[in-house]
């Protein structure tokens, strides 16, 4: 898989995402239903991304976790564990939970999926427009649980599938950093809207 990483600046110690999630869209009108469509072109990871998430191609999750391990693995410290992002849709299968099941396969690392937490209730975040919206509307919403499998304070490479504004993984880092077991997070996204 082609991809051209992005540098994520945020709360995290380190961030990166494998590519941009599109590379143009253009609006064609709306259909018969009043919906808009669009003539979109993602990069090889947004493409697989959307594969994977919105027409259930568990195809997409091994070039995906390879492609995490081969381009954005060797840039950051060696993580204790694996966090995938609480989902926010019920899905048969949440993408960022099968991707990091794999990527922790590869790297030989643990995937501990009951760790961070999101409470529900509120707004969905896509509904709210302005980046200060999300952030009043994700204060307190994430928590952790002690399930890490080790003893100090390490690394953890917190994943998730898409950045956009931010908002999410910044209210969910600094609630990884409260855990006396986490020294840093190493923010990973497969693509990114920025």
């Amino acid at each position: 898989m082609q991809v051209h990483v992005r540098l994520l600046q945020g709360n995290w110690n380190l961030g990166y995402a494998l590519d941009k999630h599109t590379v143009r869209s253009i609006y064609l009108g709306d259909n018969e239903y009043g919906r808009a469509q669009f003539d979109t072109q993602r990069s090889e990871a947004g493409e697989a991304l959307f594969r994977l998430k919105y027409r259930s191609d568990l195809n997409q999750v091994q070039p995906l976790a390879q492609a995490l391990s081969e381009h954005i693995c060797p840039l950051i410290p060696e993580p204790g564990a694996i966090i995938p992002m609480p989902a926010s849709t019920e899905r048969p299968f949440q993408p960022v939970t099968v991707v990091a099941r794999t990527l922790g396969q590869i790297m030989k690392t643990p995937v501990v999926e009951n760790v961070l937490h999101k409470a529900q209730g509120g707004p969905k975040l896509k509904d709210v427009a302005c980046r200060a919206d999300k952030v009043q509307a994700l204060e307190g919403k994430f928590f952790t649980v002690d399930n890490l499998p080790y003893n100090g304070a390490r690394p953890v490479l917190l994943l998730d599938d898409l950045f956009d504004s931010g908002a999410t993984a910044e209210a969910a880092t600094t609630a990884l950093l409260r855990y006396p077991k986490v020294s840093s997070v190493l923010l990973v996204t497969l693509t990114s809207k920025v």
